[in-house]
């Protein structure tokens, strides 16, 4: 075999696994994903002898209300998609319509999953909560739902107690520090929609009337749909290494090749 022939056959065995690496490094560099917001933990710890600081992320609590169906829906239901979430009521005569609106927008901006043209509806879901339940019953929530085009597939209007609402509001989204002027103990109105990621756990806080805000937010969803979890090895360098018997047997393969190879030849012997 050629020296050519030698180093083409080697780039062919080692190049897959050196693209992976250095995909994943630009990847690492390039791409910023959305931040982590209200860590309930920090720990310092040592992994083969090098010091690590584990963070533990606040993730929202489960609560249990009631949709535009009438359905009974809780939030441990949703693990595993991104939610968008804000706060509104329909009396509401200013902000609310042009965010339910603005949501509307998101829901229709969903990419069609086949030729089918159904809404692929496996990795977001879109709620909406209302502030003012004693008035927004189940039977309010359908008819504004059906006002403005609401997908009961991928978007849930919620209604149920006041205290449920409120608390899971400023404790666990958090919104009283994000949004002081409109949030308060009594009456939330906030202009905020509220990304929270597969793991429940708040990734972001968009003015929902800004324009250049909601295509942060789309683009911000697209980044979550494809994070991977850093303590689950990724799928491709799993296959890359489930295949190493193979990598060997040719290794090995190239190896008893050249040395037979280039043997010098046996001088002919004369009597």
């Amino acid at each position: 075999m050629s020296q050519k022939a030698l180093l083409a056959l080697c780039i062919a065995i080692f190049l897959p696994l050196i693209s992976y690496f250095i995909v994943k490094g630009v990847s690492r560099d390039a791409i910023h994903m959305p931040p982590h917001y209200y860590a309930d933990d920090i720990v310092d710890s040592v992994k083969n002898g090098k010091e690590v600081r584990d963070t533990f992320w606040h993730q929202v609590a489960n609560i249990k209300l009631r949709n535009q169906l009438g359905d009974s829906v809780t939030l441990d239901s949703l693990r595993g998609r991104i939610i968008v979430a804000d706060f509104f009521f329909t009396h509401c005569p200013s902000i609310c319509p042009t965010l339910t609106k603005n949501m509307k927008g998101l829901q229709d901006a969903l990419k069609m999953k086949d030729v089918t043209k159904r809404l692929d509806s496996s990795f977001v879901q879109f709620l909406s909560f209302t502030v003012d339940p004693q008035r927004d019953t189940v039977e309010q929530l359908k008819k504004y739902a059906t006002h403005f085009g609401v997908n009961p597939d991928v978007w849930w209007m919620l209604t149920g107690p006041k205290k449920t609402i409120y608390d899971f509001a400023l404790n666990e989204v958090k919104l009283g520090l994000q949004d002081g002027e409109g949030v308060d103990s009594n009456f939330i109105h906030t202009q905020k929609f509220v990304v929270i990621d597969r793991k429940g756990i708040v990734r972001g806080y968009y003015d929902g009337l800004d324009t250049m805000a909601l295509s942060k937010l789309a683009e911000d969803i697209t980044l979550l749909m494809l994070e991977k979890d850093k303590n689950e090895p990724s799928p491709v360098l799993a296959q890359l290494i489930s295949i190493w018997p193979i990598y060997i047997a040719v290794i090995i393969a190239v190896v008893l090749f050249v040395w037979i190879t280039r043997r010098p030849a046996k001088e002919p012997k004369f009597i």
